[in-house]
């Protein structure tokens, strides 16, 4: 098996597994209490936590613990939506479902929703953005890069326009962090952490917040993580979150490099032989390692499910009971229902080797020459 759906979830670094099992063996004390098995539990909580905020450039106080990113998403556009009470949020049109359907659960609260398109390559325009802004609105969430095509936003201008007038700026950075350089400076107010999107551990994230910025918890219960976040925290999670950020800093250069070479020899190969391949958000800077591809004369998901046992890749459209329907950030790119349900996407990681690239390309060039051949005949 070759697995190129790093978008979707990463192997767990050797390293972090480690620190992971390390951290169940040893830290046996429970975090809240006073006692020394407590005291040393929480201070490798701290330790873990200075290392995830070395990671984007923060100070520790600003970082919270997470069961992942879906809940560090809610916390951001719930939290601050209950803390400001009422008023309009700007998102963009292609924010991931934990965003997309927080901000429909606080429309019916009362509060107003609206979007900010994007063009054919999948970017938020930052003047139709401003157009956008009102007198009310609080607070605007802009993913830092798309899951499915890989394009990076423009967050620092974004960051700047919402400072300028004094609204809060999320970003659903999941995707960004730990693939390539992201640092939280001056744009985001608050910033979505994930640890399996950068080999570490699931069920384990982050919620960067920015000093000074007002939340009200979305869990009730005791007052863990400055009283955020309740619940004992879940120290083998956070030492693996903790290790990946560690890593991910030392081998961020390393880690760029490989993988947007091998993203650009895969796309290479397949270009080769098939001519007519067109590559979605092909303009907008995009993730190293990601790679969104239209391949005409197929559907998507017969090609995921030709190679379902040899290579690991996603489709740009979700299927339920035999119906796929297409995706609906290609669609909002401006792309067809043929050309969305056409798409894959295509995901390397650190551990891929060329020497993978150059068999999953042979498969899939087989695999799509044969699903044409087969589509020809019937």
């Amino acid at each position: 098996m070759i697995y190129l759906d790093n978008n979707a979830t990463t192997p767990v670094d050797p390293e972090v597994s480690d620190a992971v099992f390390a951290s169940l063996r040893r830290d046996m004390g429970n975090p809240s209490s006073s006692h020394l098995p407590g005291r040393r539990v929480k201070e490798a909580i701290e330790q873990n936590r200075l290392r995830v905020a070395g990671l984007i450039g923060c100070s520790p106080s600003e970082i919270f613990f997470t069961s992942g990113g879906t809940e560090s998403n809610n916390l951001a556009l719930i939290g601050t939506a209950l803390a400001m009470k009422k008023g309009h949020i700007l998102i963009s049109a292609i924010e991931h479902p934990s965003v997309s359907q927080a901000c429909r659960y606080l429309e019916g609260l009362g509060f107003m929703v609206s979007e900010a398109h994007v063009d054919a390559d999948g970017r938020v325009l930052t003047g139709d953005l401003v157009k956008a802004l009102r007198k009310d609105t609080f607070l605007v969430s802009v993913m830092h890069s798309n899951n499915e095509t890989g394009a990076i936003q423009p967050v620092e201008e974004i960051g700047k326009i919402c400072r300028e007038r004094g609204i809060i700026f999320h970003t659903d950075a999941a995707q960004t962090i730990g693939k390539a350089p992201f640092s939280v400076g001056s744009s985001a107010d608050l910033a979505t952490i994930v640890s399996h999107k950068f080999y570490g551990p699931k069920g384990i994230g982050a919620l960067y917040v920015r000093q000074g910025v007002q939340l009200r918890p979305i869990l009730y219960g005791a007052g863990h993580e400055q009283g955020m976040r309740p619940g004992t925290e879940n120290v083998a999670g956070i030492a693996g979150i903790g290790k990946a950020s560690e890593i991910a800093v030392r081998d961020m250069k390393l880690r760029v490099s490989h993988t947007g070479g091998l993203r650009d020899l895969l796309y290479a190969g397949l270009r080769s032989a098939l001519p007519d391949i067109t590559v979605n958000a092909e303009k907008a800077l995009r993730l190293p390692n990601t790679l969104s591809l239209r391949i005409p004369g197929i559907r998507a998901q017969e090609l995921v499910e030709h190679l379902k046992d040899q290579v690991a890749f996603s489709a740009g459209s979700a299927c339920h009971s035999g119906a796929c329907s297409p995706s609906g950030v290609l669609k909002k790119m401006g792309l067809s229902d043929e050309e969305a349900l056409s798409s894959v996407r295509l995901s390397v990681g650190k551990d891929n080797t060329a020497e993978e690239i150059a068999a999953a390309t042979g498969l899939i060039v087989t695999a799509v020459l044969t699903l044409r051949k087969t589509a020809s005949s019937t």
